[in-house]
């Protein structure tokens, strides 16, 4: 073999070893030498709330929502209606926590074992706000007796004035369903359909608002909603006193036996959360700075006054008869 025959095996011989060598190393590569993958943003867990419309029209669960968001790295979602309609929907389990103004209605659906945990957070009241110059005279009268004059006048077609009700099966419609029990009337057979001067809105409470002032009419509402849409309404309170027009709120987790678990404890948190000192001090505070007044009083751990249960830790994950 010539000399130079034997230097190209060398040479190929040393690029073969070469070659097994490269290829040895890229093939045992190990996991923590690979090159990373970006990390995968985690989905929030979605939690909803269906409410009424006079505690939402305030915009306190707007205030409120990035404090429990950032709390719990949780969306909270929400939707606004009147009670009966917030009730239906948490019926169905189609939301998470339910959160309402009607302690009969929420009597009903405790009995049926379609909630857990049902805690009163705060206060307000309803008021009777019409036309600046009161042409009906109520100012000052007791809400009942009110009611009384209205429906006399009503029926008697006494000229340039009317009633506008929510007329949705709402926290508030049922309030002033009460008074006029209280009365002495009956609302389906005395009340409804008894004229022109009573006017079925159909709509939520700030609506509702808007169209009494448009139609310089009487109307009962809640205080906070009143003040949130103050600026906007040419109506004021004439009636602001009564027992009767006590208005509390109240926090429920929604149950269905097929409730997610995650689903109950957050929503079990955020019922915690209302009651919380932190959270209390908040909605006593709330509307001060633009309202001049504070548009709810929290129950601040003293609730016995109205049979309700503002203290108590949300520990149960489903009703004691299921």
């Amino acid at each position: 073999m010539t000399p130079k025959k034997v230097y190209i095996l060398i040479i190929l011989s040393a690029l073969l070893v070469g070659g097994a060598f490269f290829a040895g190393c890229t093939s045992t590569t190990t996991p923590s030498q690979a090159t990373p993958t970006p990390t995968q943003t985690v989905e929030k867990q979605k939690v909803l709330l269906a409410t009424t419309t006079s505690l939402y029209d305030t915009g306190l669960l707007d205030y409120l929502e990035p404090i429990f968001e950032e709390k719990y790295n949780v969306d909270l979602l929400i939707t606004s209606q009147g009670t009966g309609k917030a009730i239906e929907v948490a019926t169905r389990g189609d939301c998470d926590i339910l959160a309402v103004h009607s302690p009969s209605q929420e009597k009903a659906f405790m009995d049926a074992g379609h909630g857990i945990n049902h805690r009163c957070f705060a206060y307000n009241y309803f008021i009777i706000v019409g036309p600046k110059n009161d042409p009906a005279g109520l100012k000052g009268m007791k809400p009942e007796d009110a009611f009384k004059k209205l429906l006399t006048m009503g029926v008697n077609k006494t000229a340039g004035y009317s009633f506008v009700s929510r007329g949705d099966n709402s926290g508030t419609h049922s309030a002033e369903k009460n008074i006029w029990k209280a009365a002495g009337f009956n609302y389906t057979t005395s009340i409804q359909k008894s004229g022109d001067w009573y006017i079925e809105a159909g709509k939520g409470m700030g609506e509702s608002l808007q169209l009494a002032s448009e139609k310089q009419a009487y109307i009962l509402t809640d205080e906070g909603t009143y003040l949130a849409y103050k600026g906007n309404l040419d109506l004021a309170p004439v009636i602001e006193q009564g027992d009767i027009l006590l208005n509390v709120y109240s926090v429920i987790t929604v149950y269905t036996p097929t409730q997610p678990a995650d689903k109950i404890a957050m929503a079990n948190h955020f019922v915690d959360f209302l009651t919380s000192p932190e959270i209390q001090t908040a909605i006593g505070e709330f509307g001060k700075d633009k309202y001049g007044k504070n548009l709810f009083t929290p129950m601040s751990g003293t609730c016995t006054q109205f049979n309700c249960d503002c203290t108590s830790p949300a520990s149960a994950t489903k009703p004691a008869t299921a």
